[in-house]
């Protein structure tokens, strides 16, 4: 029965490629970012219920976020999950040239990634199940969740400690390579880290106070800032404090070892004039990612320490708030085995004329010449997860037994869990040439480009959700390994101790006279890299 319903669920991809294509299409050109994907998470909750799933909007607190649920009897329960959160400043047209989106500020979201195709990739692979399991009388459940915000490891974290992952048998977790050796294979040992961010919000509630009782004092003036009063410095400038300090003092957080990083962001800065008075909020939030969490706490501890030097120094308070705290992966074997001989079973993504045409143009465009076989070899071969493991262990230190960040490791501590990658379209270059990275945005906009990875992920999916409901045996050595390894961990509950960070100065689209548009308006600039 297993081999029937695998091969109609790969038909099923096939055979609804123009309908999920132009799914893929709608959700990329949405284009919304972190905890502002409101039009995206309402066409996956609307295209659920359509197929027959149960919905549970804003699940966990989070306005974008969803839980899905679609039953055909008593059977394990496999979880996949879209996420579909761009990244401001990354704007961009579904065309071979540097472009925005029309009407756009190159400011505007964009997909990476791409999430887009992340989150259709899994949705495709559930519905291609779902079909087969229907027609063959396969019994079980599939949950789909709706993950928002991953690019600051946001709902993840969150609705592990809400219990939306309790219950499970097994999680499916998929994403377009980024990086090799990681393209077209699983994770096998070395997961992705732990990773914490938060904001440091800077209050200067009462600038009148400033040098108060000084000589300088303008005592009796008729406004609080006259001429001869002292202005007090204010939270811009308690940003900027912070934003120096923390660079100066990253030698002092952690030896150059193990490839952490920490990047900062200004969410949030000015609340004043161009007149004599202090800016009264600014925020700039800090993400740091670590091979393990004693790392991480190191790193917040010299934070700490700046930002109060930067608040007393700038004559303000200053609040930490967390954005997240997300656990390292767990691994398991069993389940990147059974996942991987489906990949080998759909096969690694396939180009065809179209896609090496759209290549060849963009390549012309920046003045190459154009290759008759423009893409990255690799998009066309299998890795085995053991091999990807050993070429990835090549560049790291033995003790290291985490690298790199994502948020599915939250979801590992709950069931057996898989994480593999399937190739995106990324070109061949000549020898000192970096491709811009408006062009990778290009390829995963164009549906010749992008489909392919949606078609290889989807039909792996469905292959091995078919293979986890029917497959007892397999199913149960997965659990086995997962019990073990979880049992053995040393802090296996959810780190998430706060509220879902949906309330601040997030960037998103608004609404105007002019239509709609980026909180930062398009320019002249913008609309003169327009072509018809």
């Amino acid at each position: 029965m297993s081999d029937a319903a695998r091969t109609d669920a790969l038909r099923w991809v096939d055979e609804k490629h123009a309908d999920w294509s132009a799914w893929n299409s709608h959700i990329w050109h949405l284009a919304e970012t972190a905890w502002r994907e409101y039009r995206s998470a309402d066409w996956y909750v609307k295209r659920l219920r359509a197929e027959g799933f149960s919905v549970e909007e804003g699940s966990g607190g989070m306005p974008t976020a969803f839980s899905a649920t679609w039953t055909n009897g008593p059977g394990p329960t496999v979880m996949a999950y879209a996420e579909y959160d761009a990244v401001p400043g990354n704007c961009q047209a579904a065309v071979p040239w540097r472009q925005p989106r029309k009407g756009l500020s190159r400011f505007a979201g964009g997909h990476t990634d791409p999430h887009s195709a992340l989150g259709m990739g899994s949705l495709v692979g559930a519905l291609a199940a779902k079909a087969a399991m229907e027609k063959h009388n396969i019994t079980g459940t599939i949950r789909f969740m709706g993950e928002p915000a991953e690019k600051v490891r946001g709902s993840k974290p969150i609705h592990a400690a809400k219990g939306y992952y309790d219950g499970l048998d097994a999680i499916i977790s998929f994403h377009p390579f980024y990086m090799l050796p990681l393209c077209n294979t699983a994770r096998w040992d070395t997961h992705c880290g732990p990773y914490y961010a938060a904001i440091y919000e800077f209050l200067c509630e009462r600038p009148e106070t400033w040098l108060q009782g000084a000589v300088t004092d303008a005592a009796g003036a008729p406004i609080p800032a006259a001429h001869t009063a002292a202005r007090a410095p204010g939270a811009n400038d308690a940003v900027v404090a912070m934003y120096t300090l923390s660079k100066m003092m990253r030698d002092h957080m952690l030896p150059h070892s193990g490839t952490w990083t920490l990047n900062e962001t200004i969410l949030a800065s000015g609340q004043a004039t161009a007149d004599n008075l202090a800016a009264q909020m600014a925020m700039i939030m800090y993400a740091a990612r670590c091979p393990d969490v004693a790392m991480l706490k190191k790193i917040y501890a010299v934070l700490d320490r700046n930002a109060e030097a930067a608040a007393a120094a700038a004559h303000c308070t200053v609040k930490r708030h967390w954005v997240s705290k997300s656990k390292p992966g767990l691994a398991n074997h069993a389940m990147a085995e059974i996942t991987f001989r489906n990949l080998e079973r759909a096969g690694a993504p396939r180009y065809g004329e179209d896609a090496v045409k759209v290549a060849q143009q963009l390549q012309k465009e920046l003045g190459l010449e154009p290759m008759s076989q423009p893409f990255a070899d690799e998009l066309s071969q299998l890795v085995p997860p053991q091999e990807a493991e050993r070429r990835l262990r090549r560049d790291l230190p033995s003790w290291q037994t985490h690298y790199t960040s994502d948020d599915y490791t939250d979801m590992t501590w709950f069931a057996p869990t898989v994480r593999f990658y399937i190739g995106r379209a990324v070109l061949k270059a000549p020898p000192g040439f970096s491709y811009p990275e408006w062009a990778l945005n290009a390829l995963g906009g164009i549906p010749a480009t992008i489909d392919p990875t949606v078609a290889t992920a989807g039909k792996t999916i469905a292959g091995t959700i078919i293979d986890l409901m029917t497959d007892a045996s397999a199913l149960a050595r997965a659990r086995a390994e997962f019990r073990e390894r979880r049992a053995q961990a040393e802090d296996p509950d959810p780190w998430c101790d706060y509220v879902p960070p949906i309330d601040f100065p997030w960037p998103e689209y608004v609404e105007t006279p002019r239509g709609r548009e980026w909180w930062i308006p398009a320019t002249g600039v913008d609309r003169a890299m327009e072509r018809e």
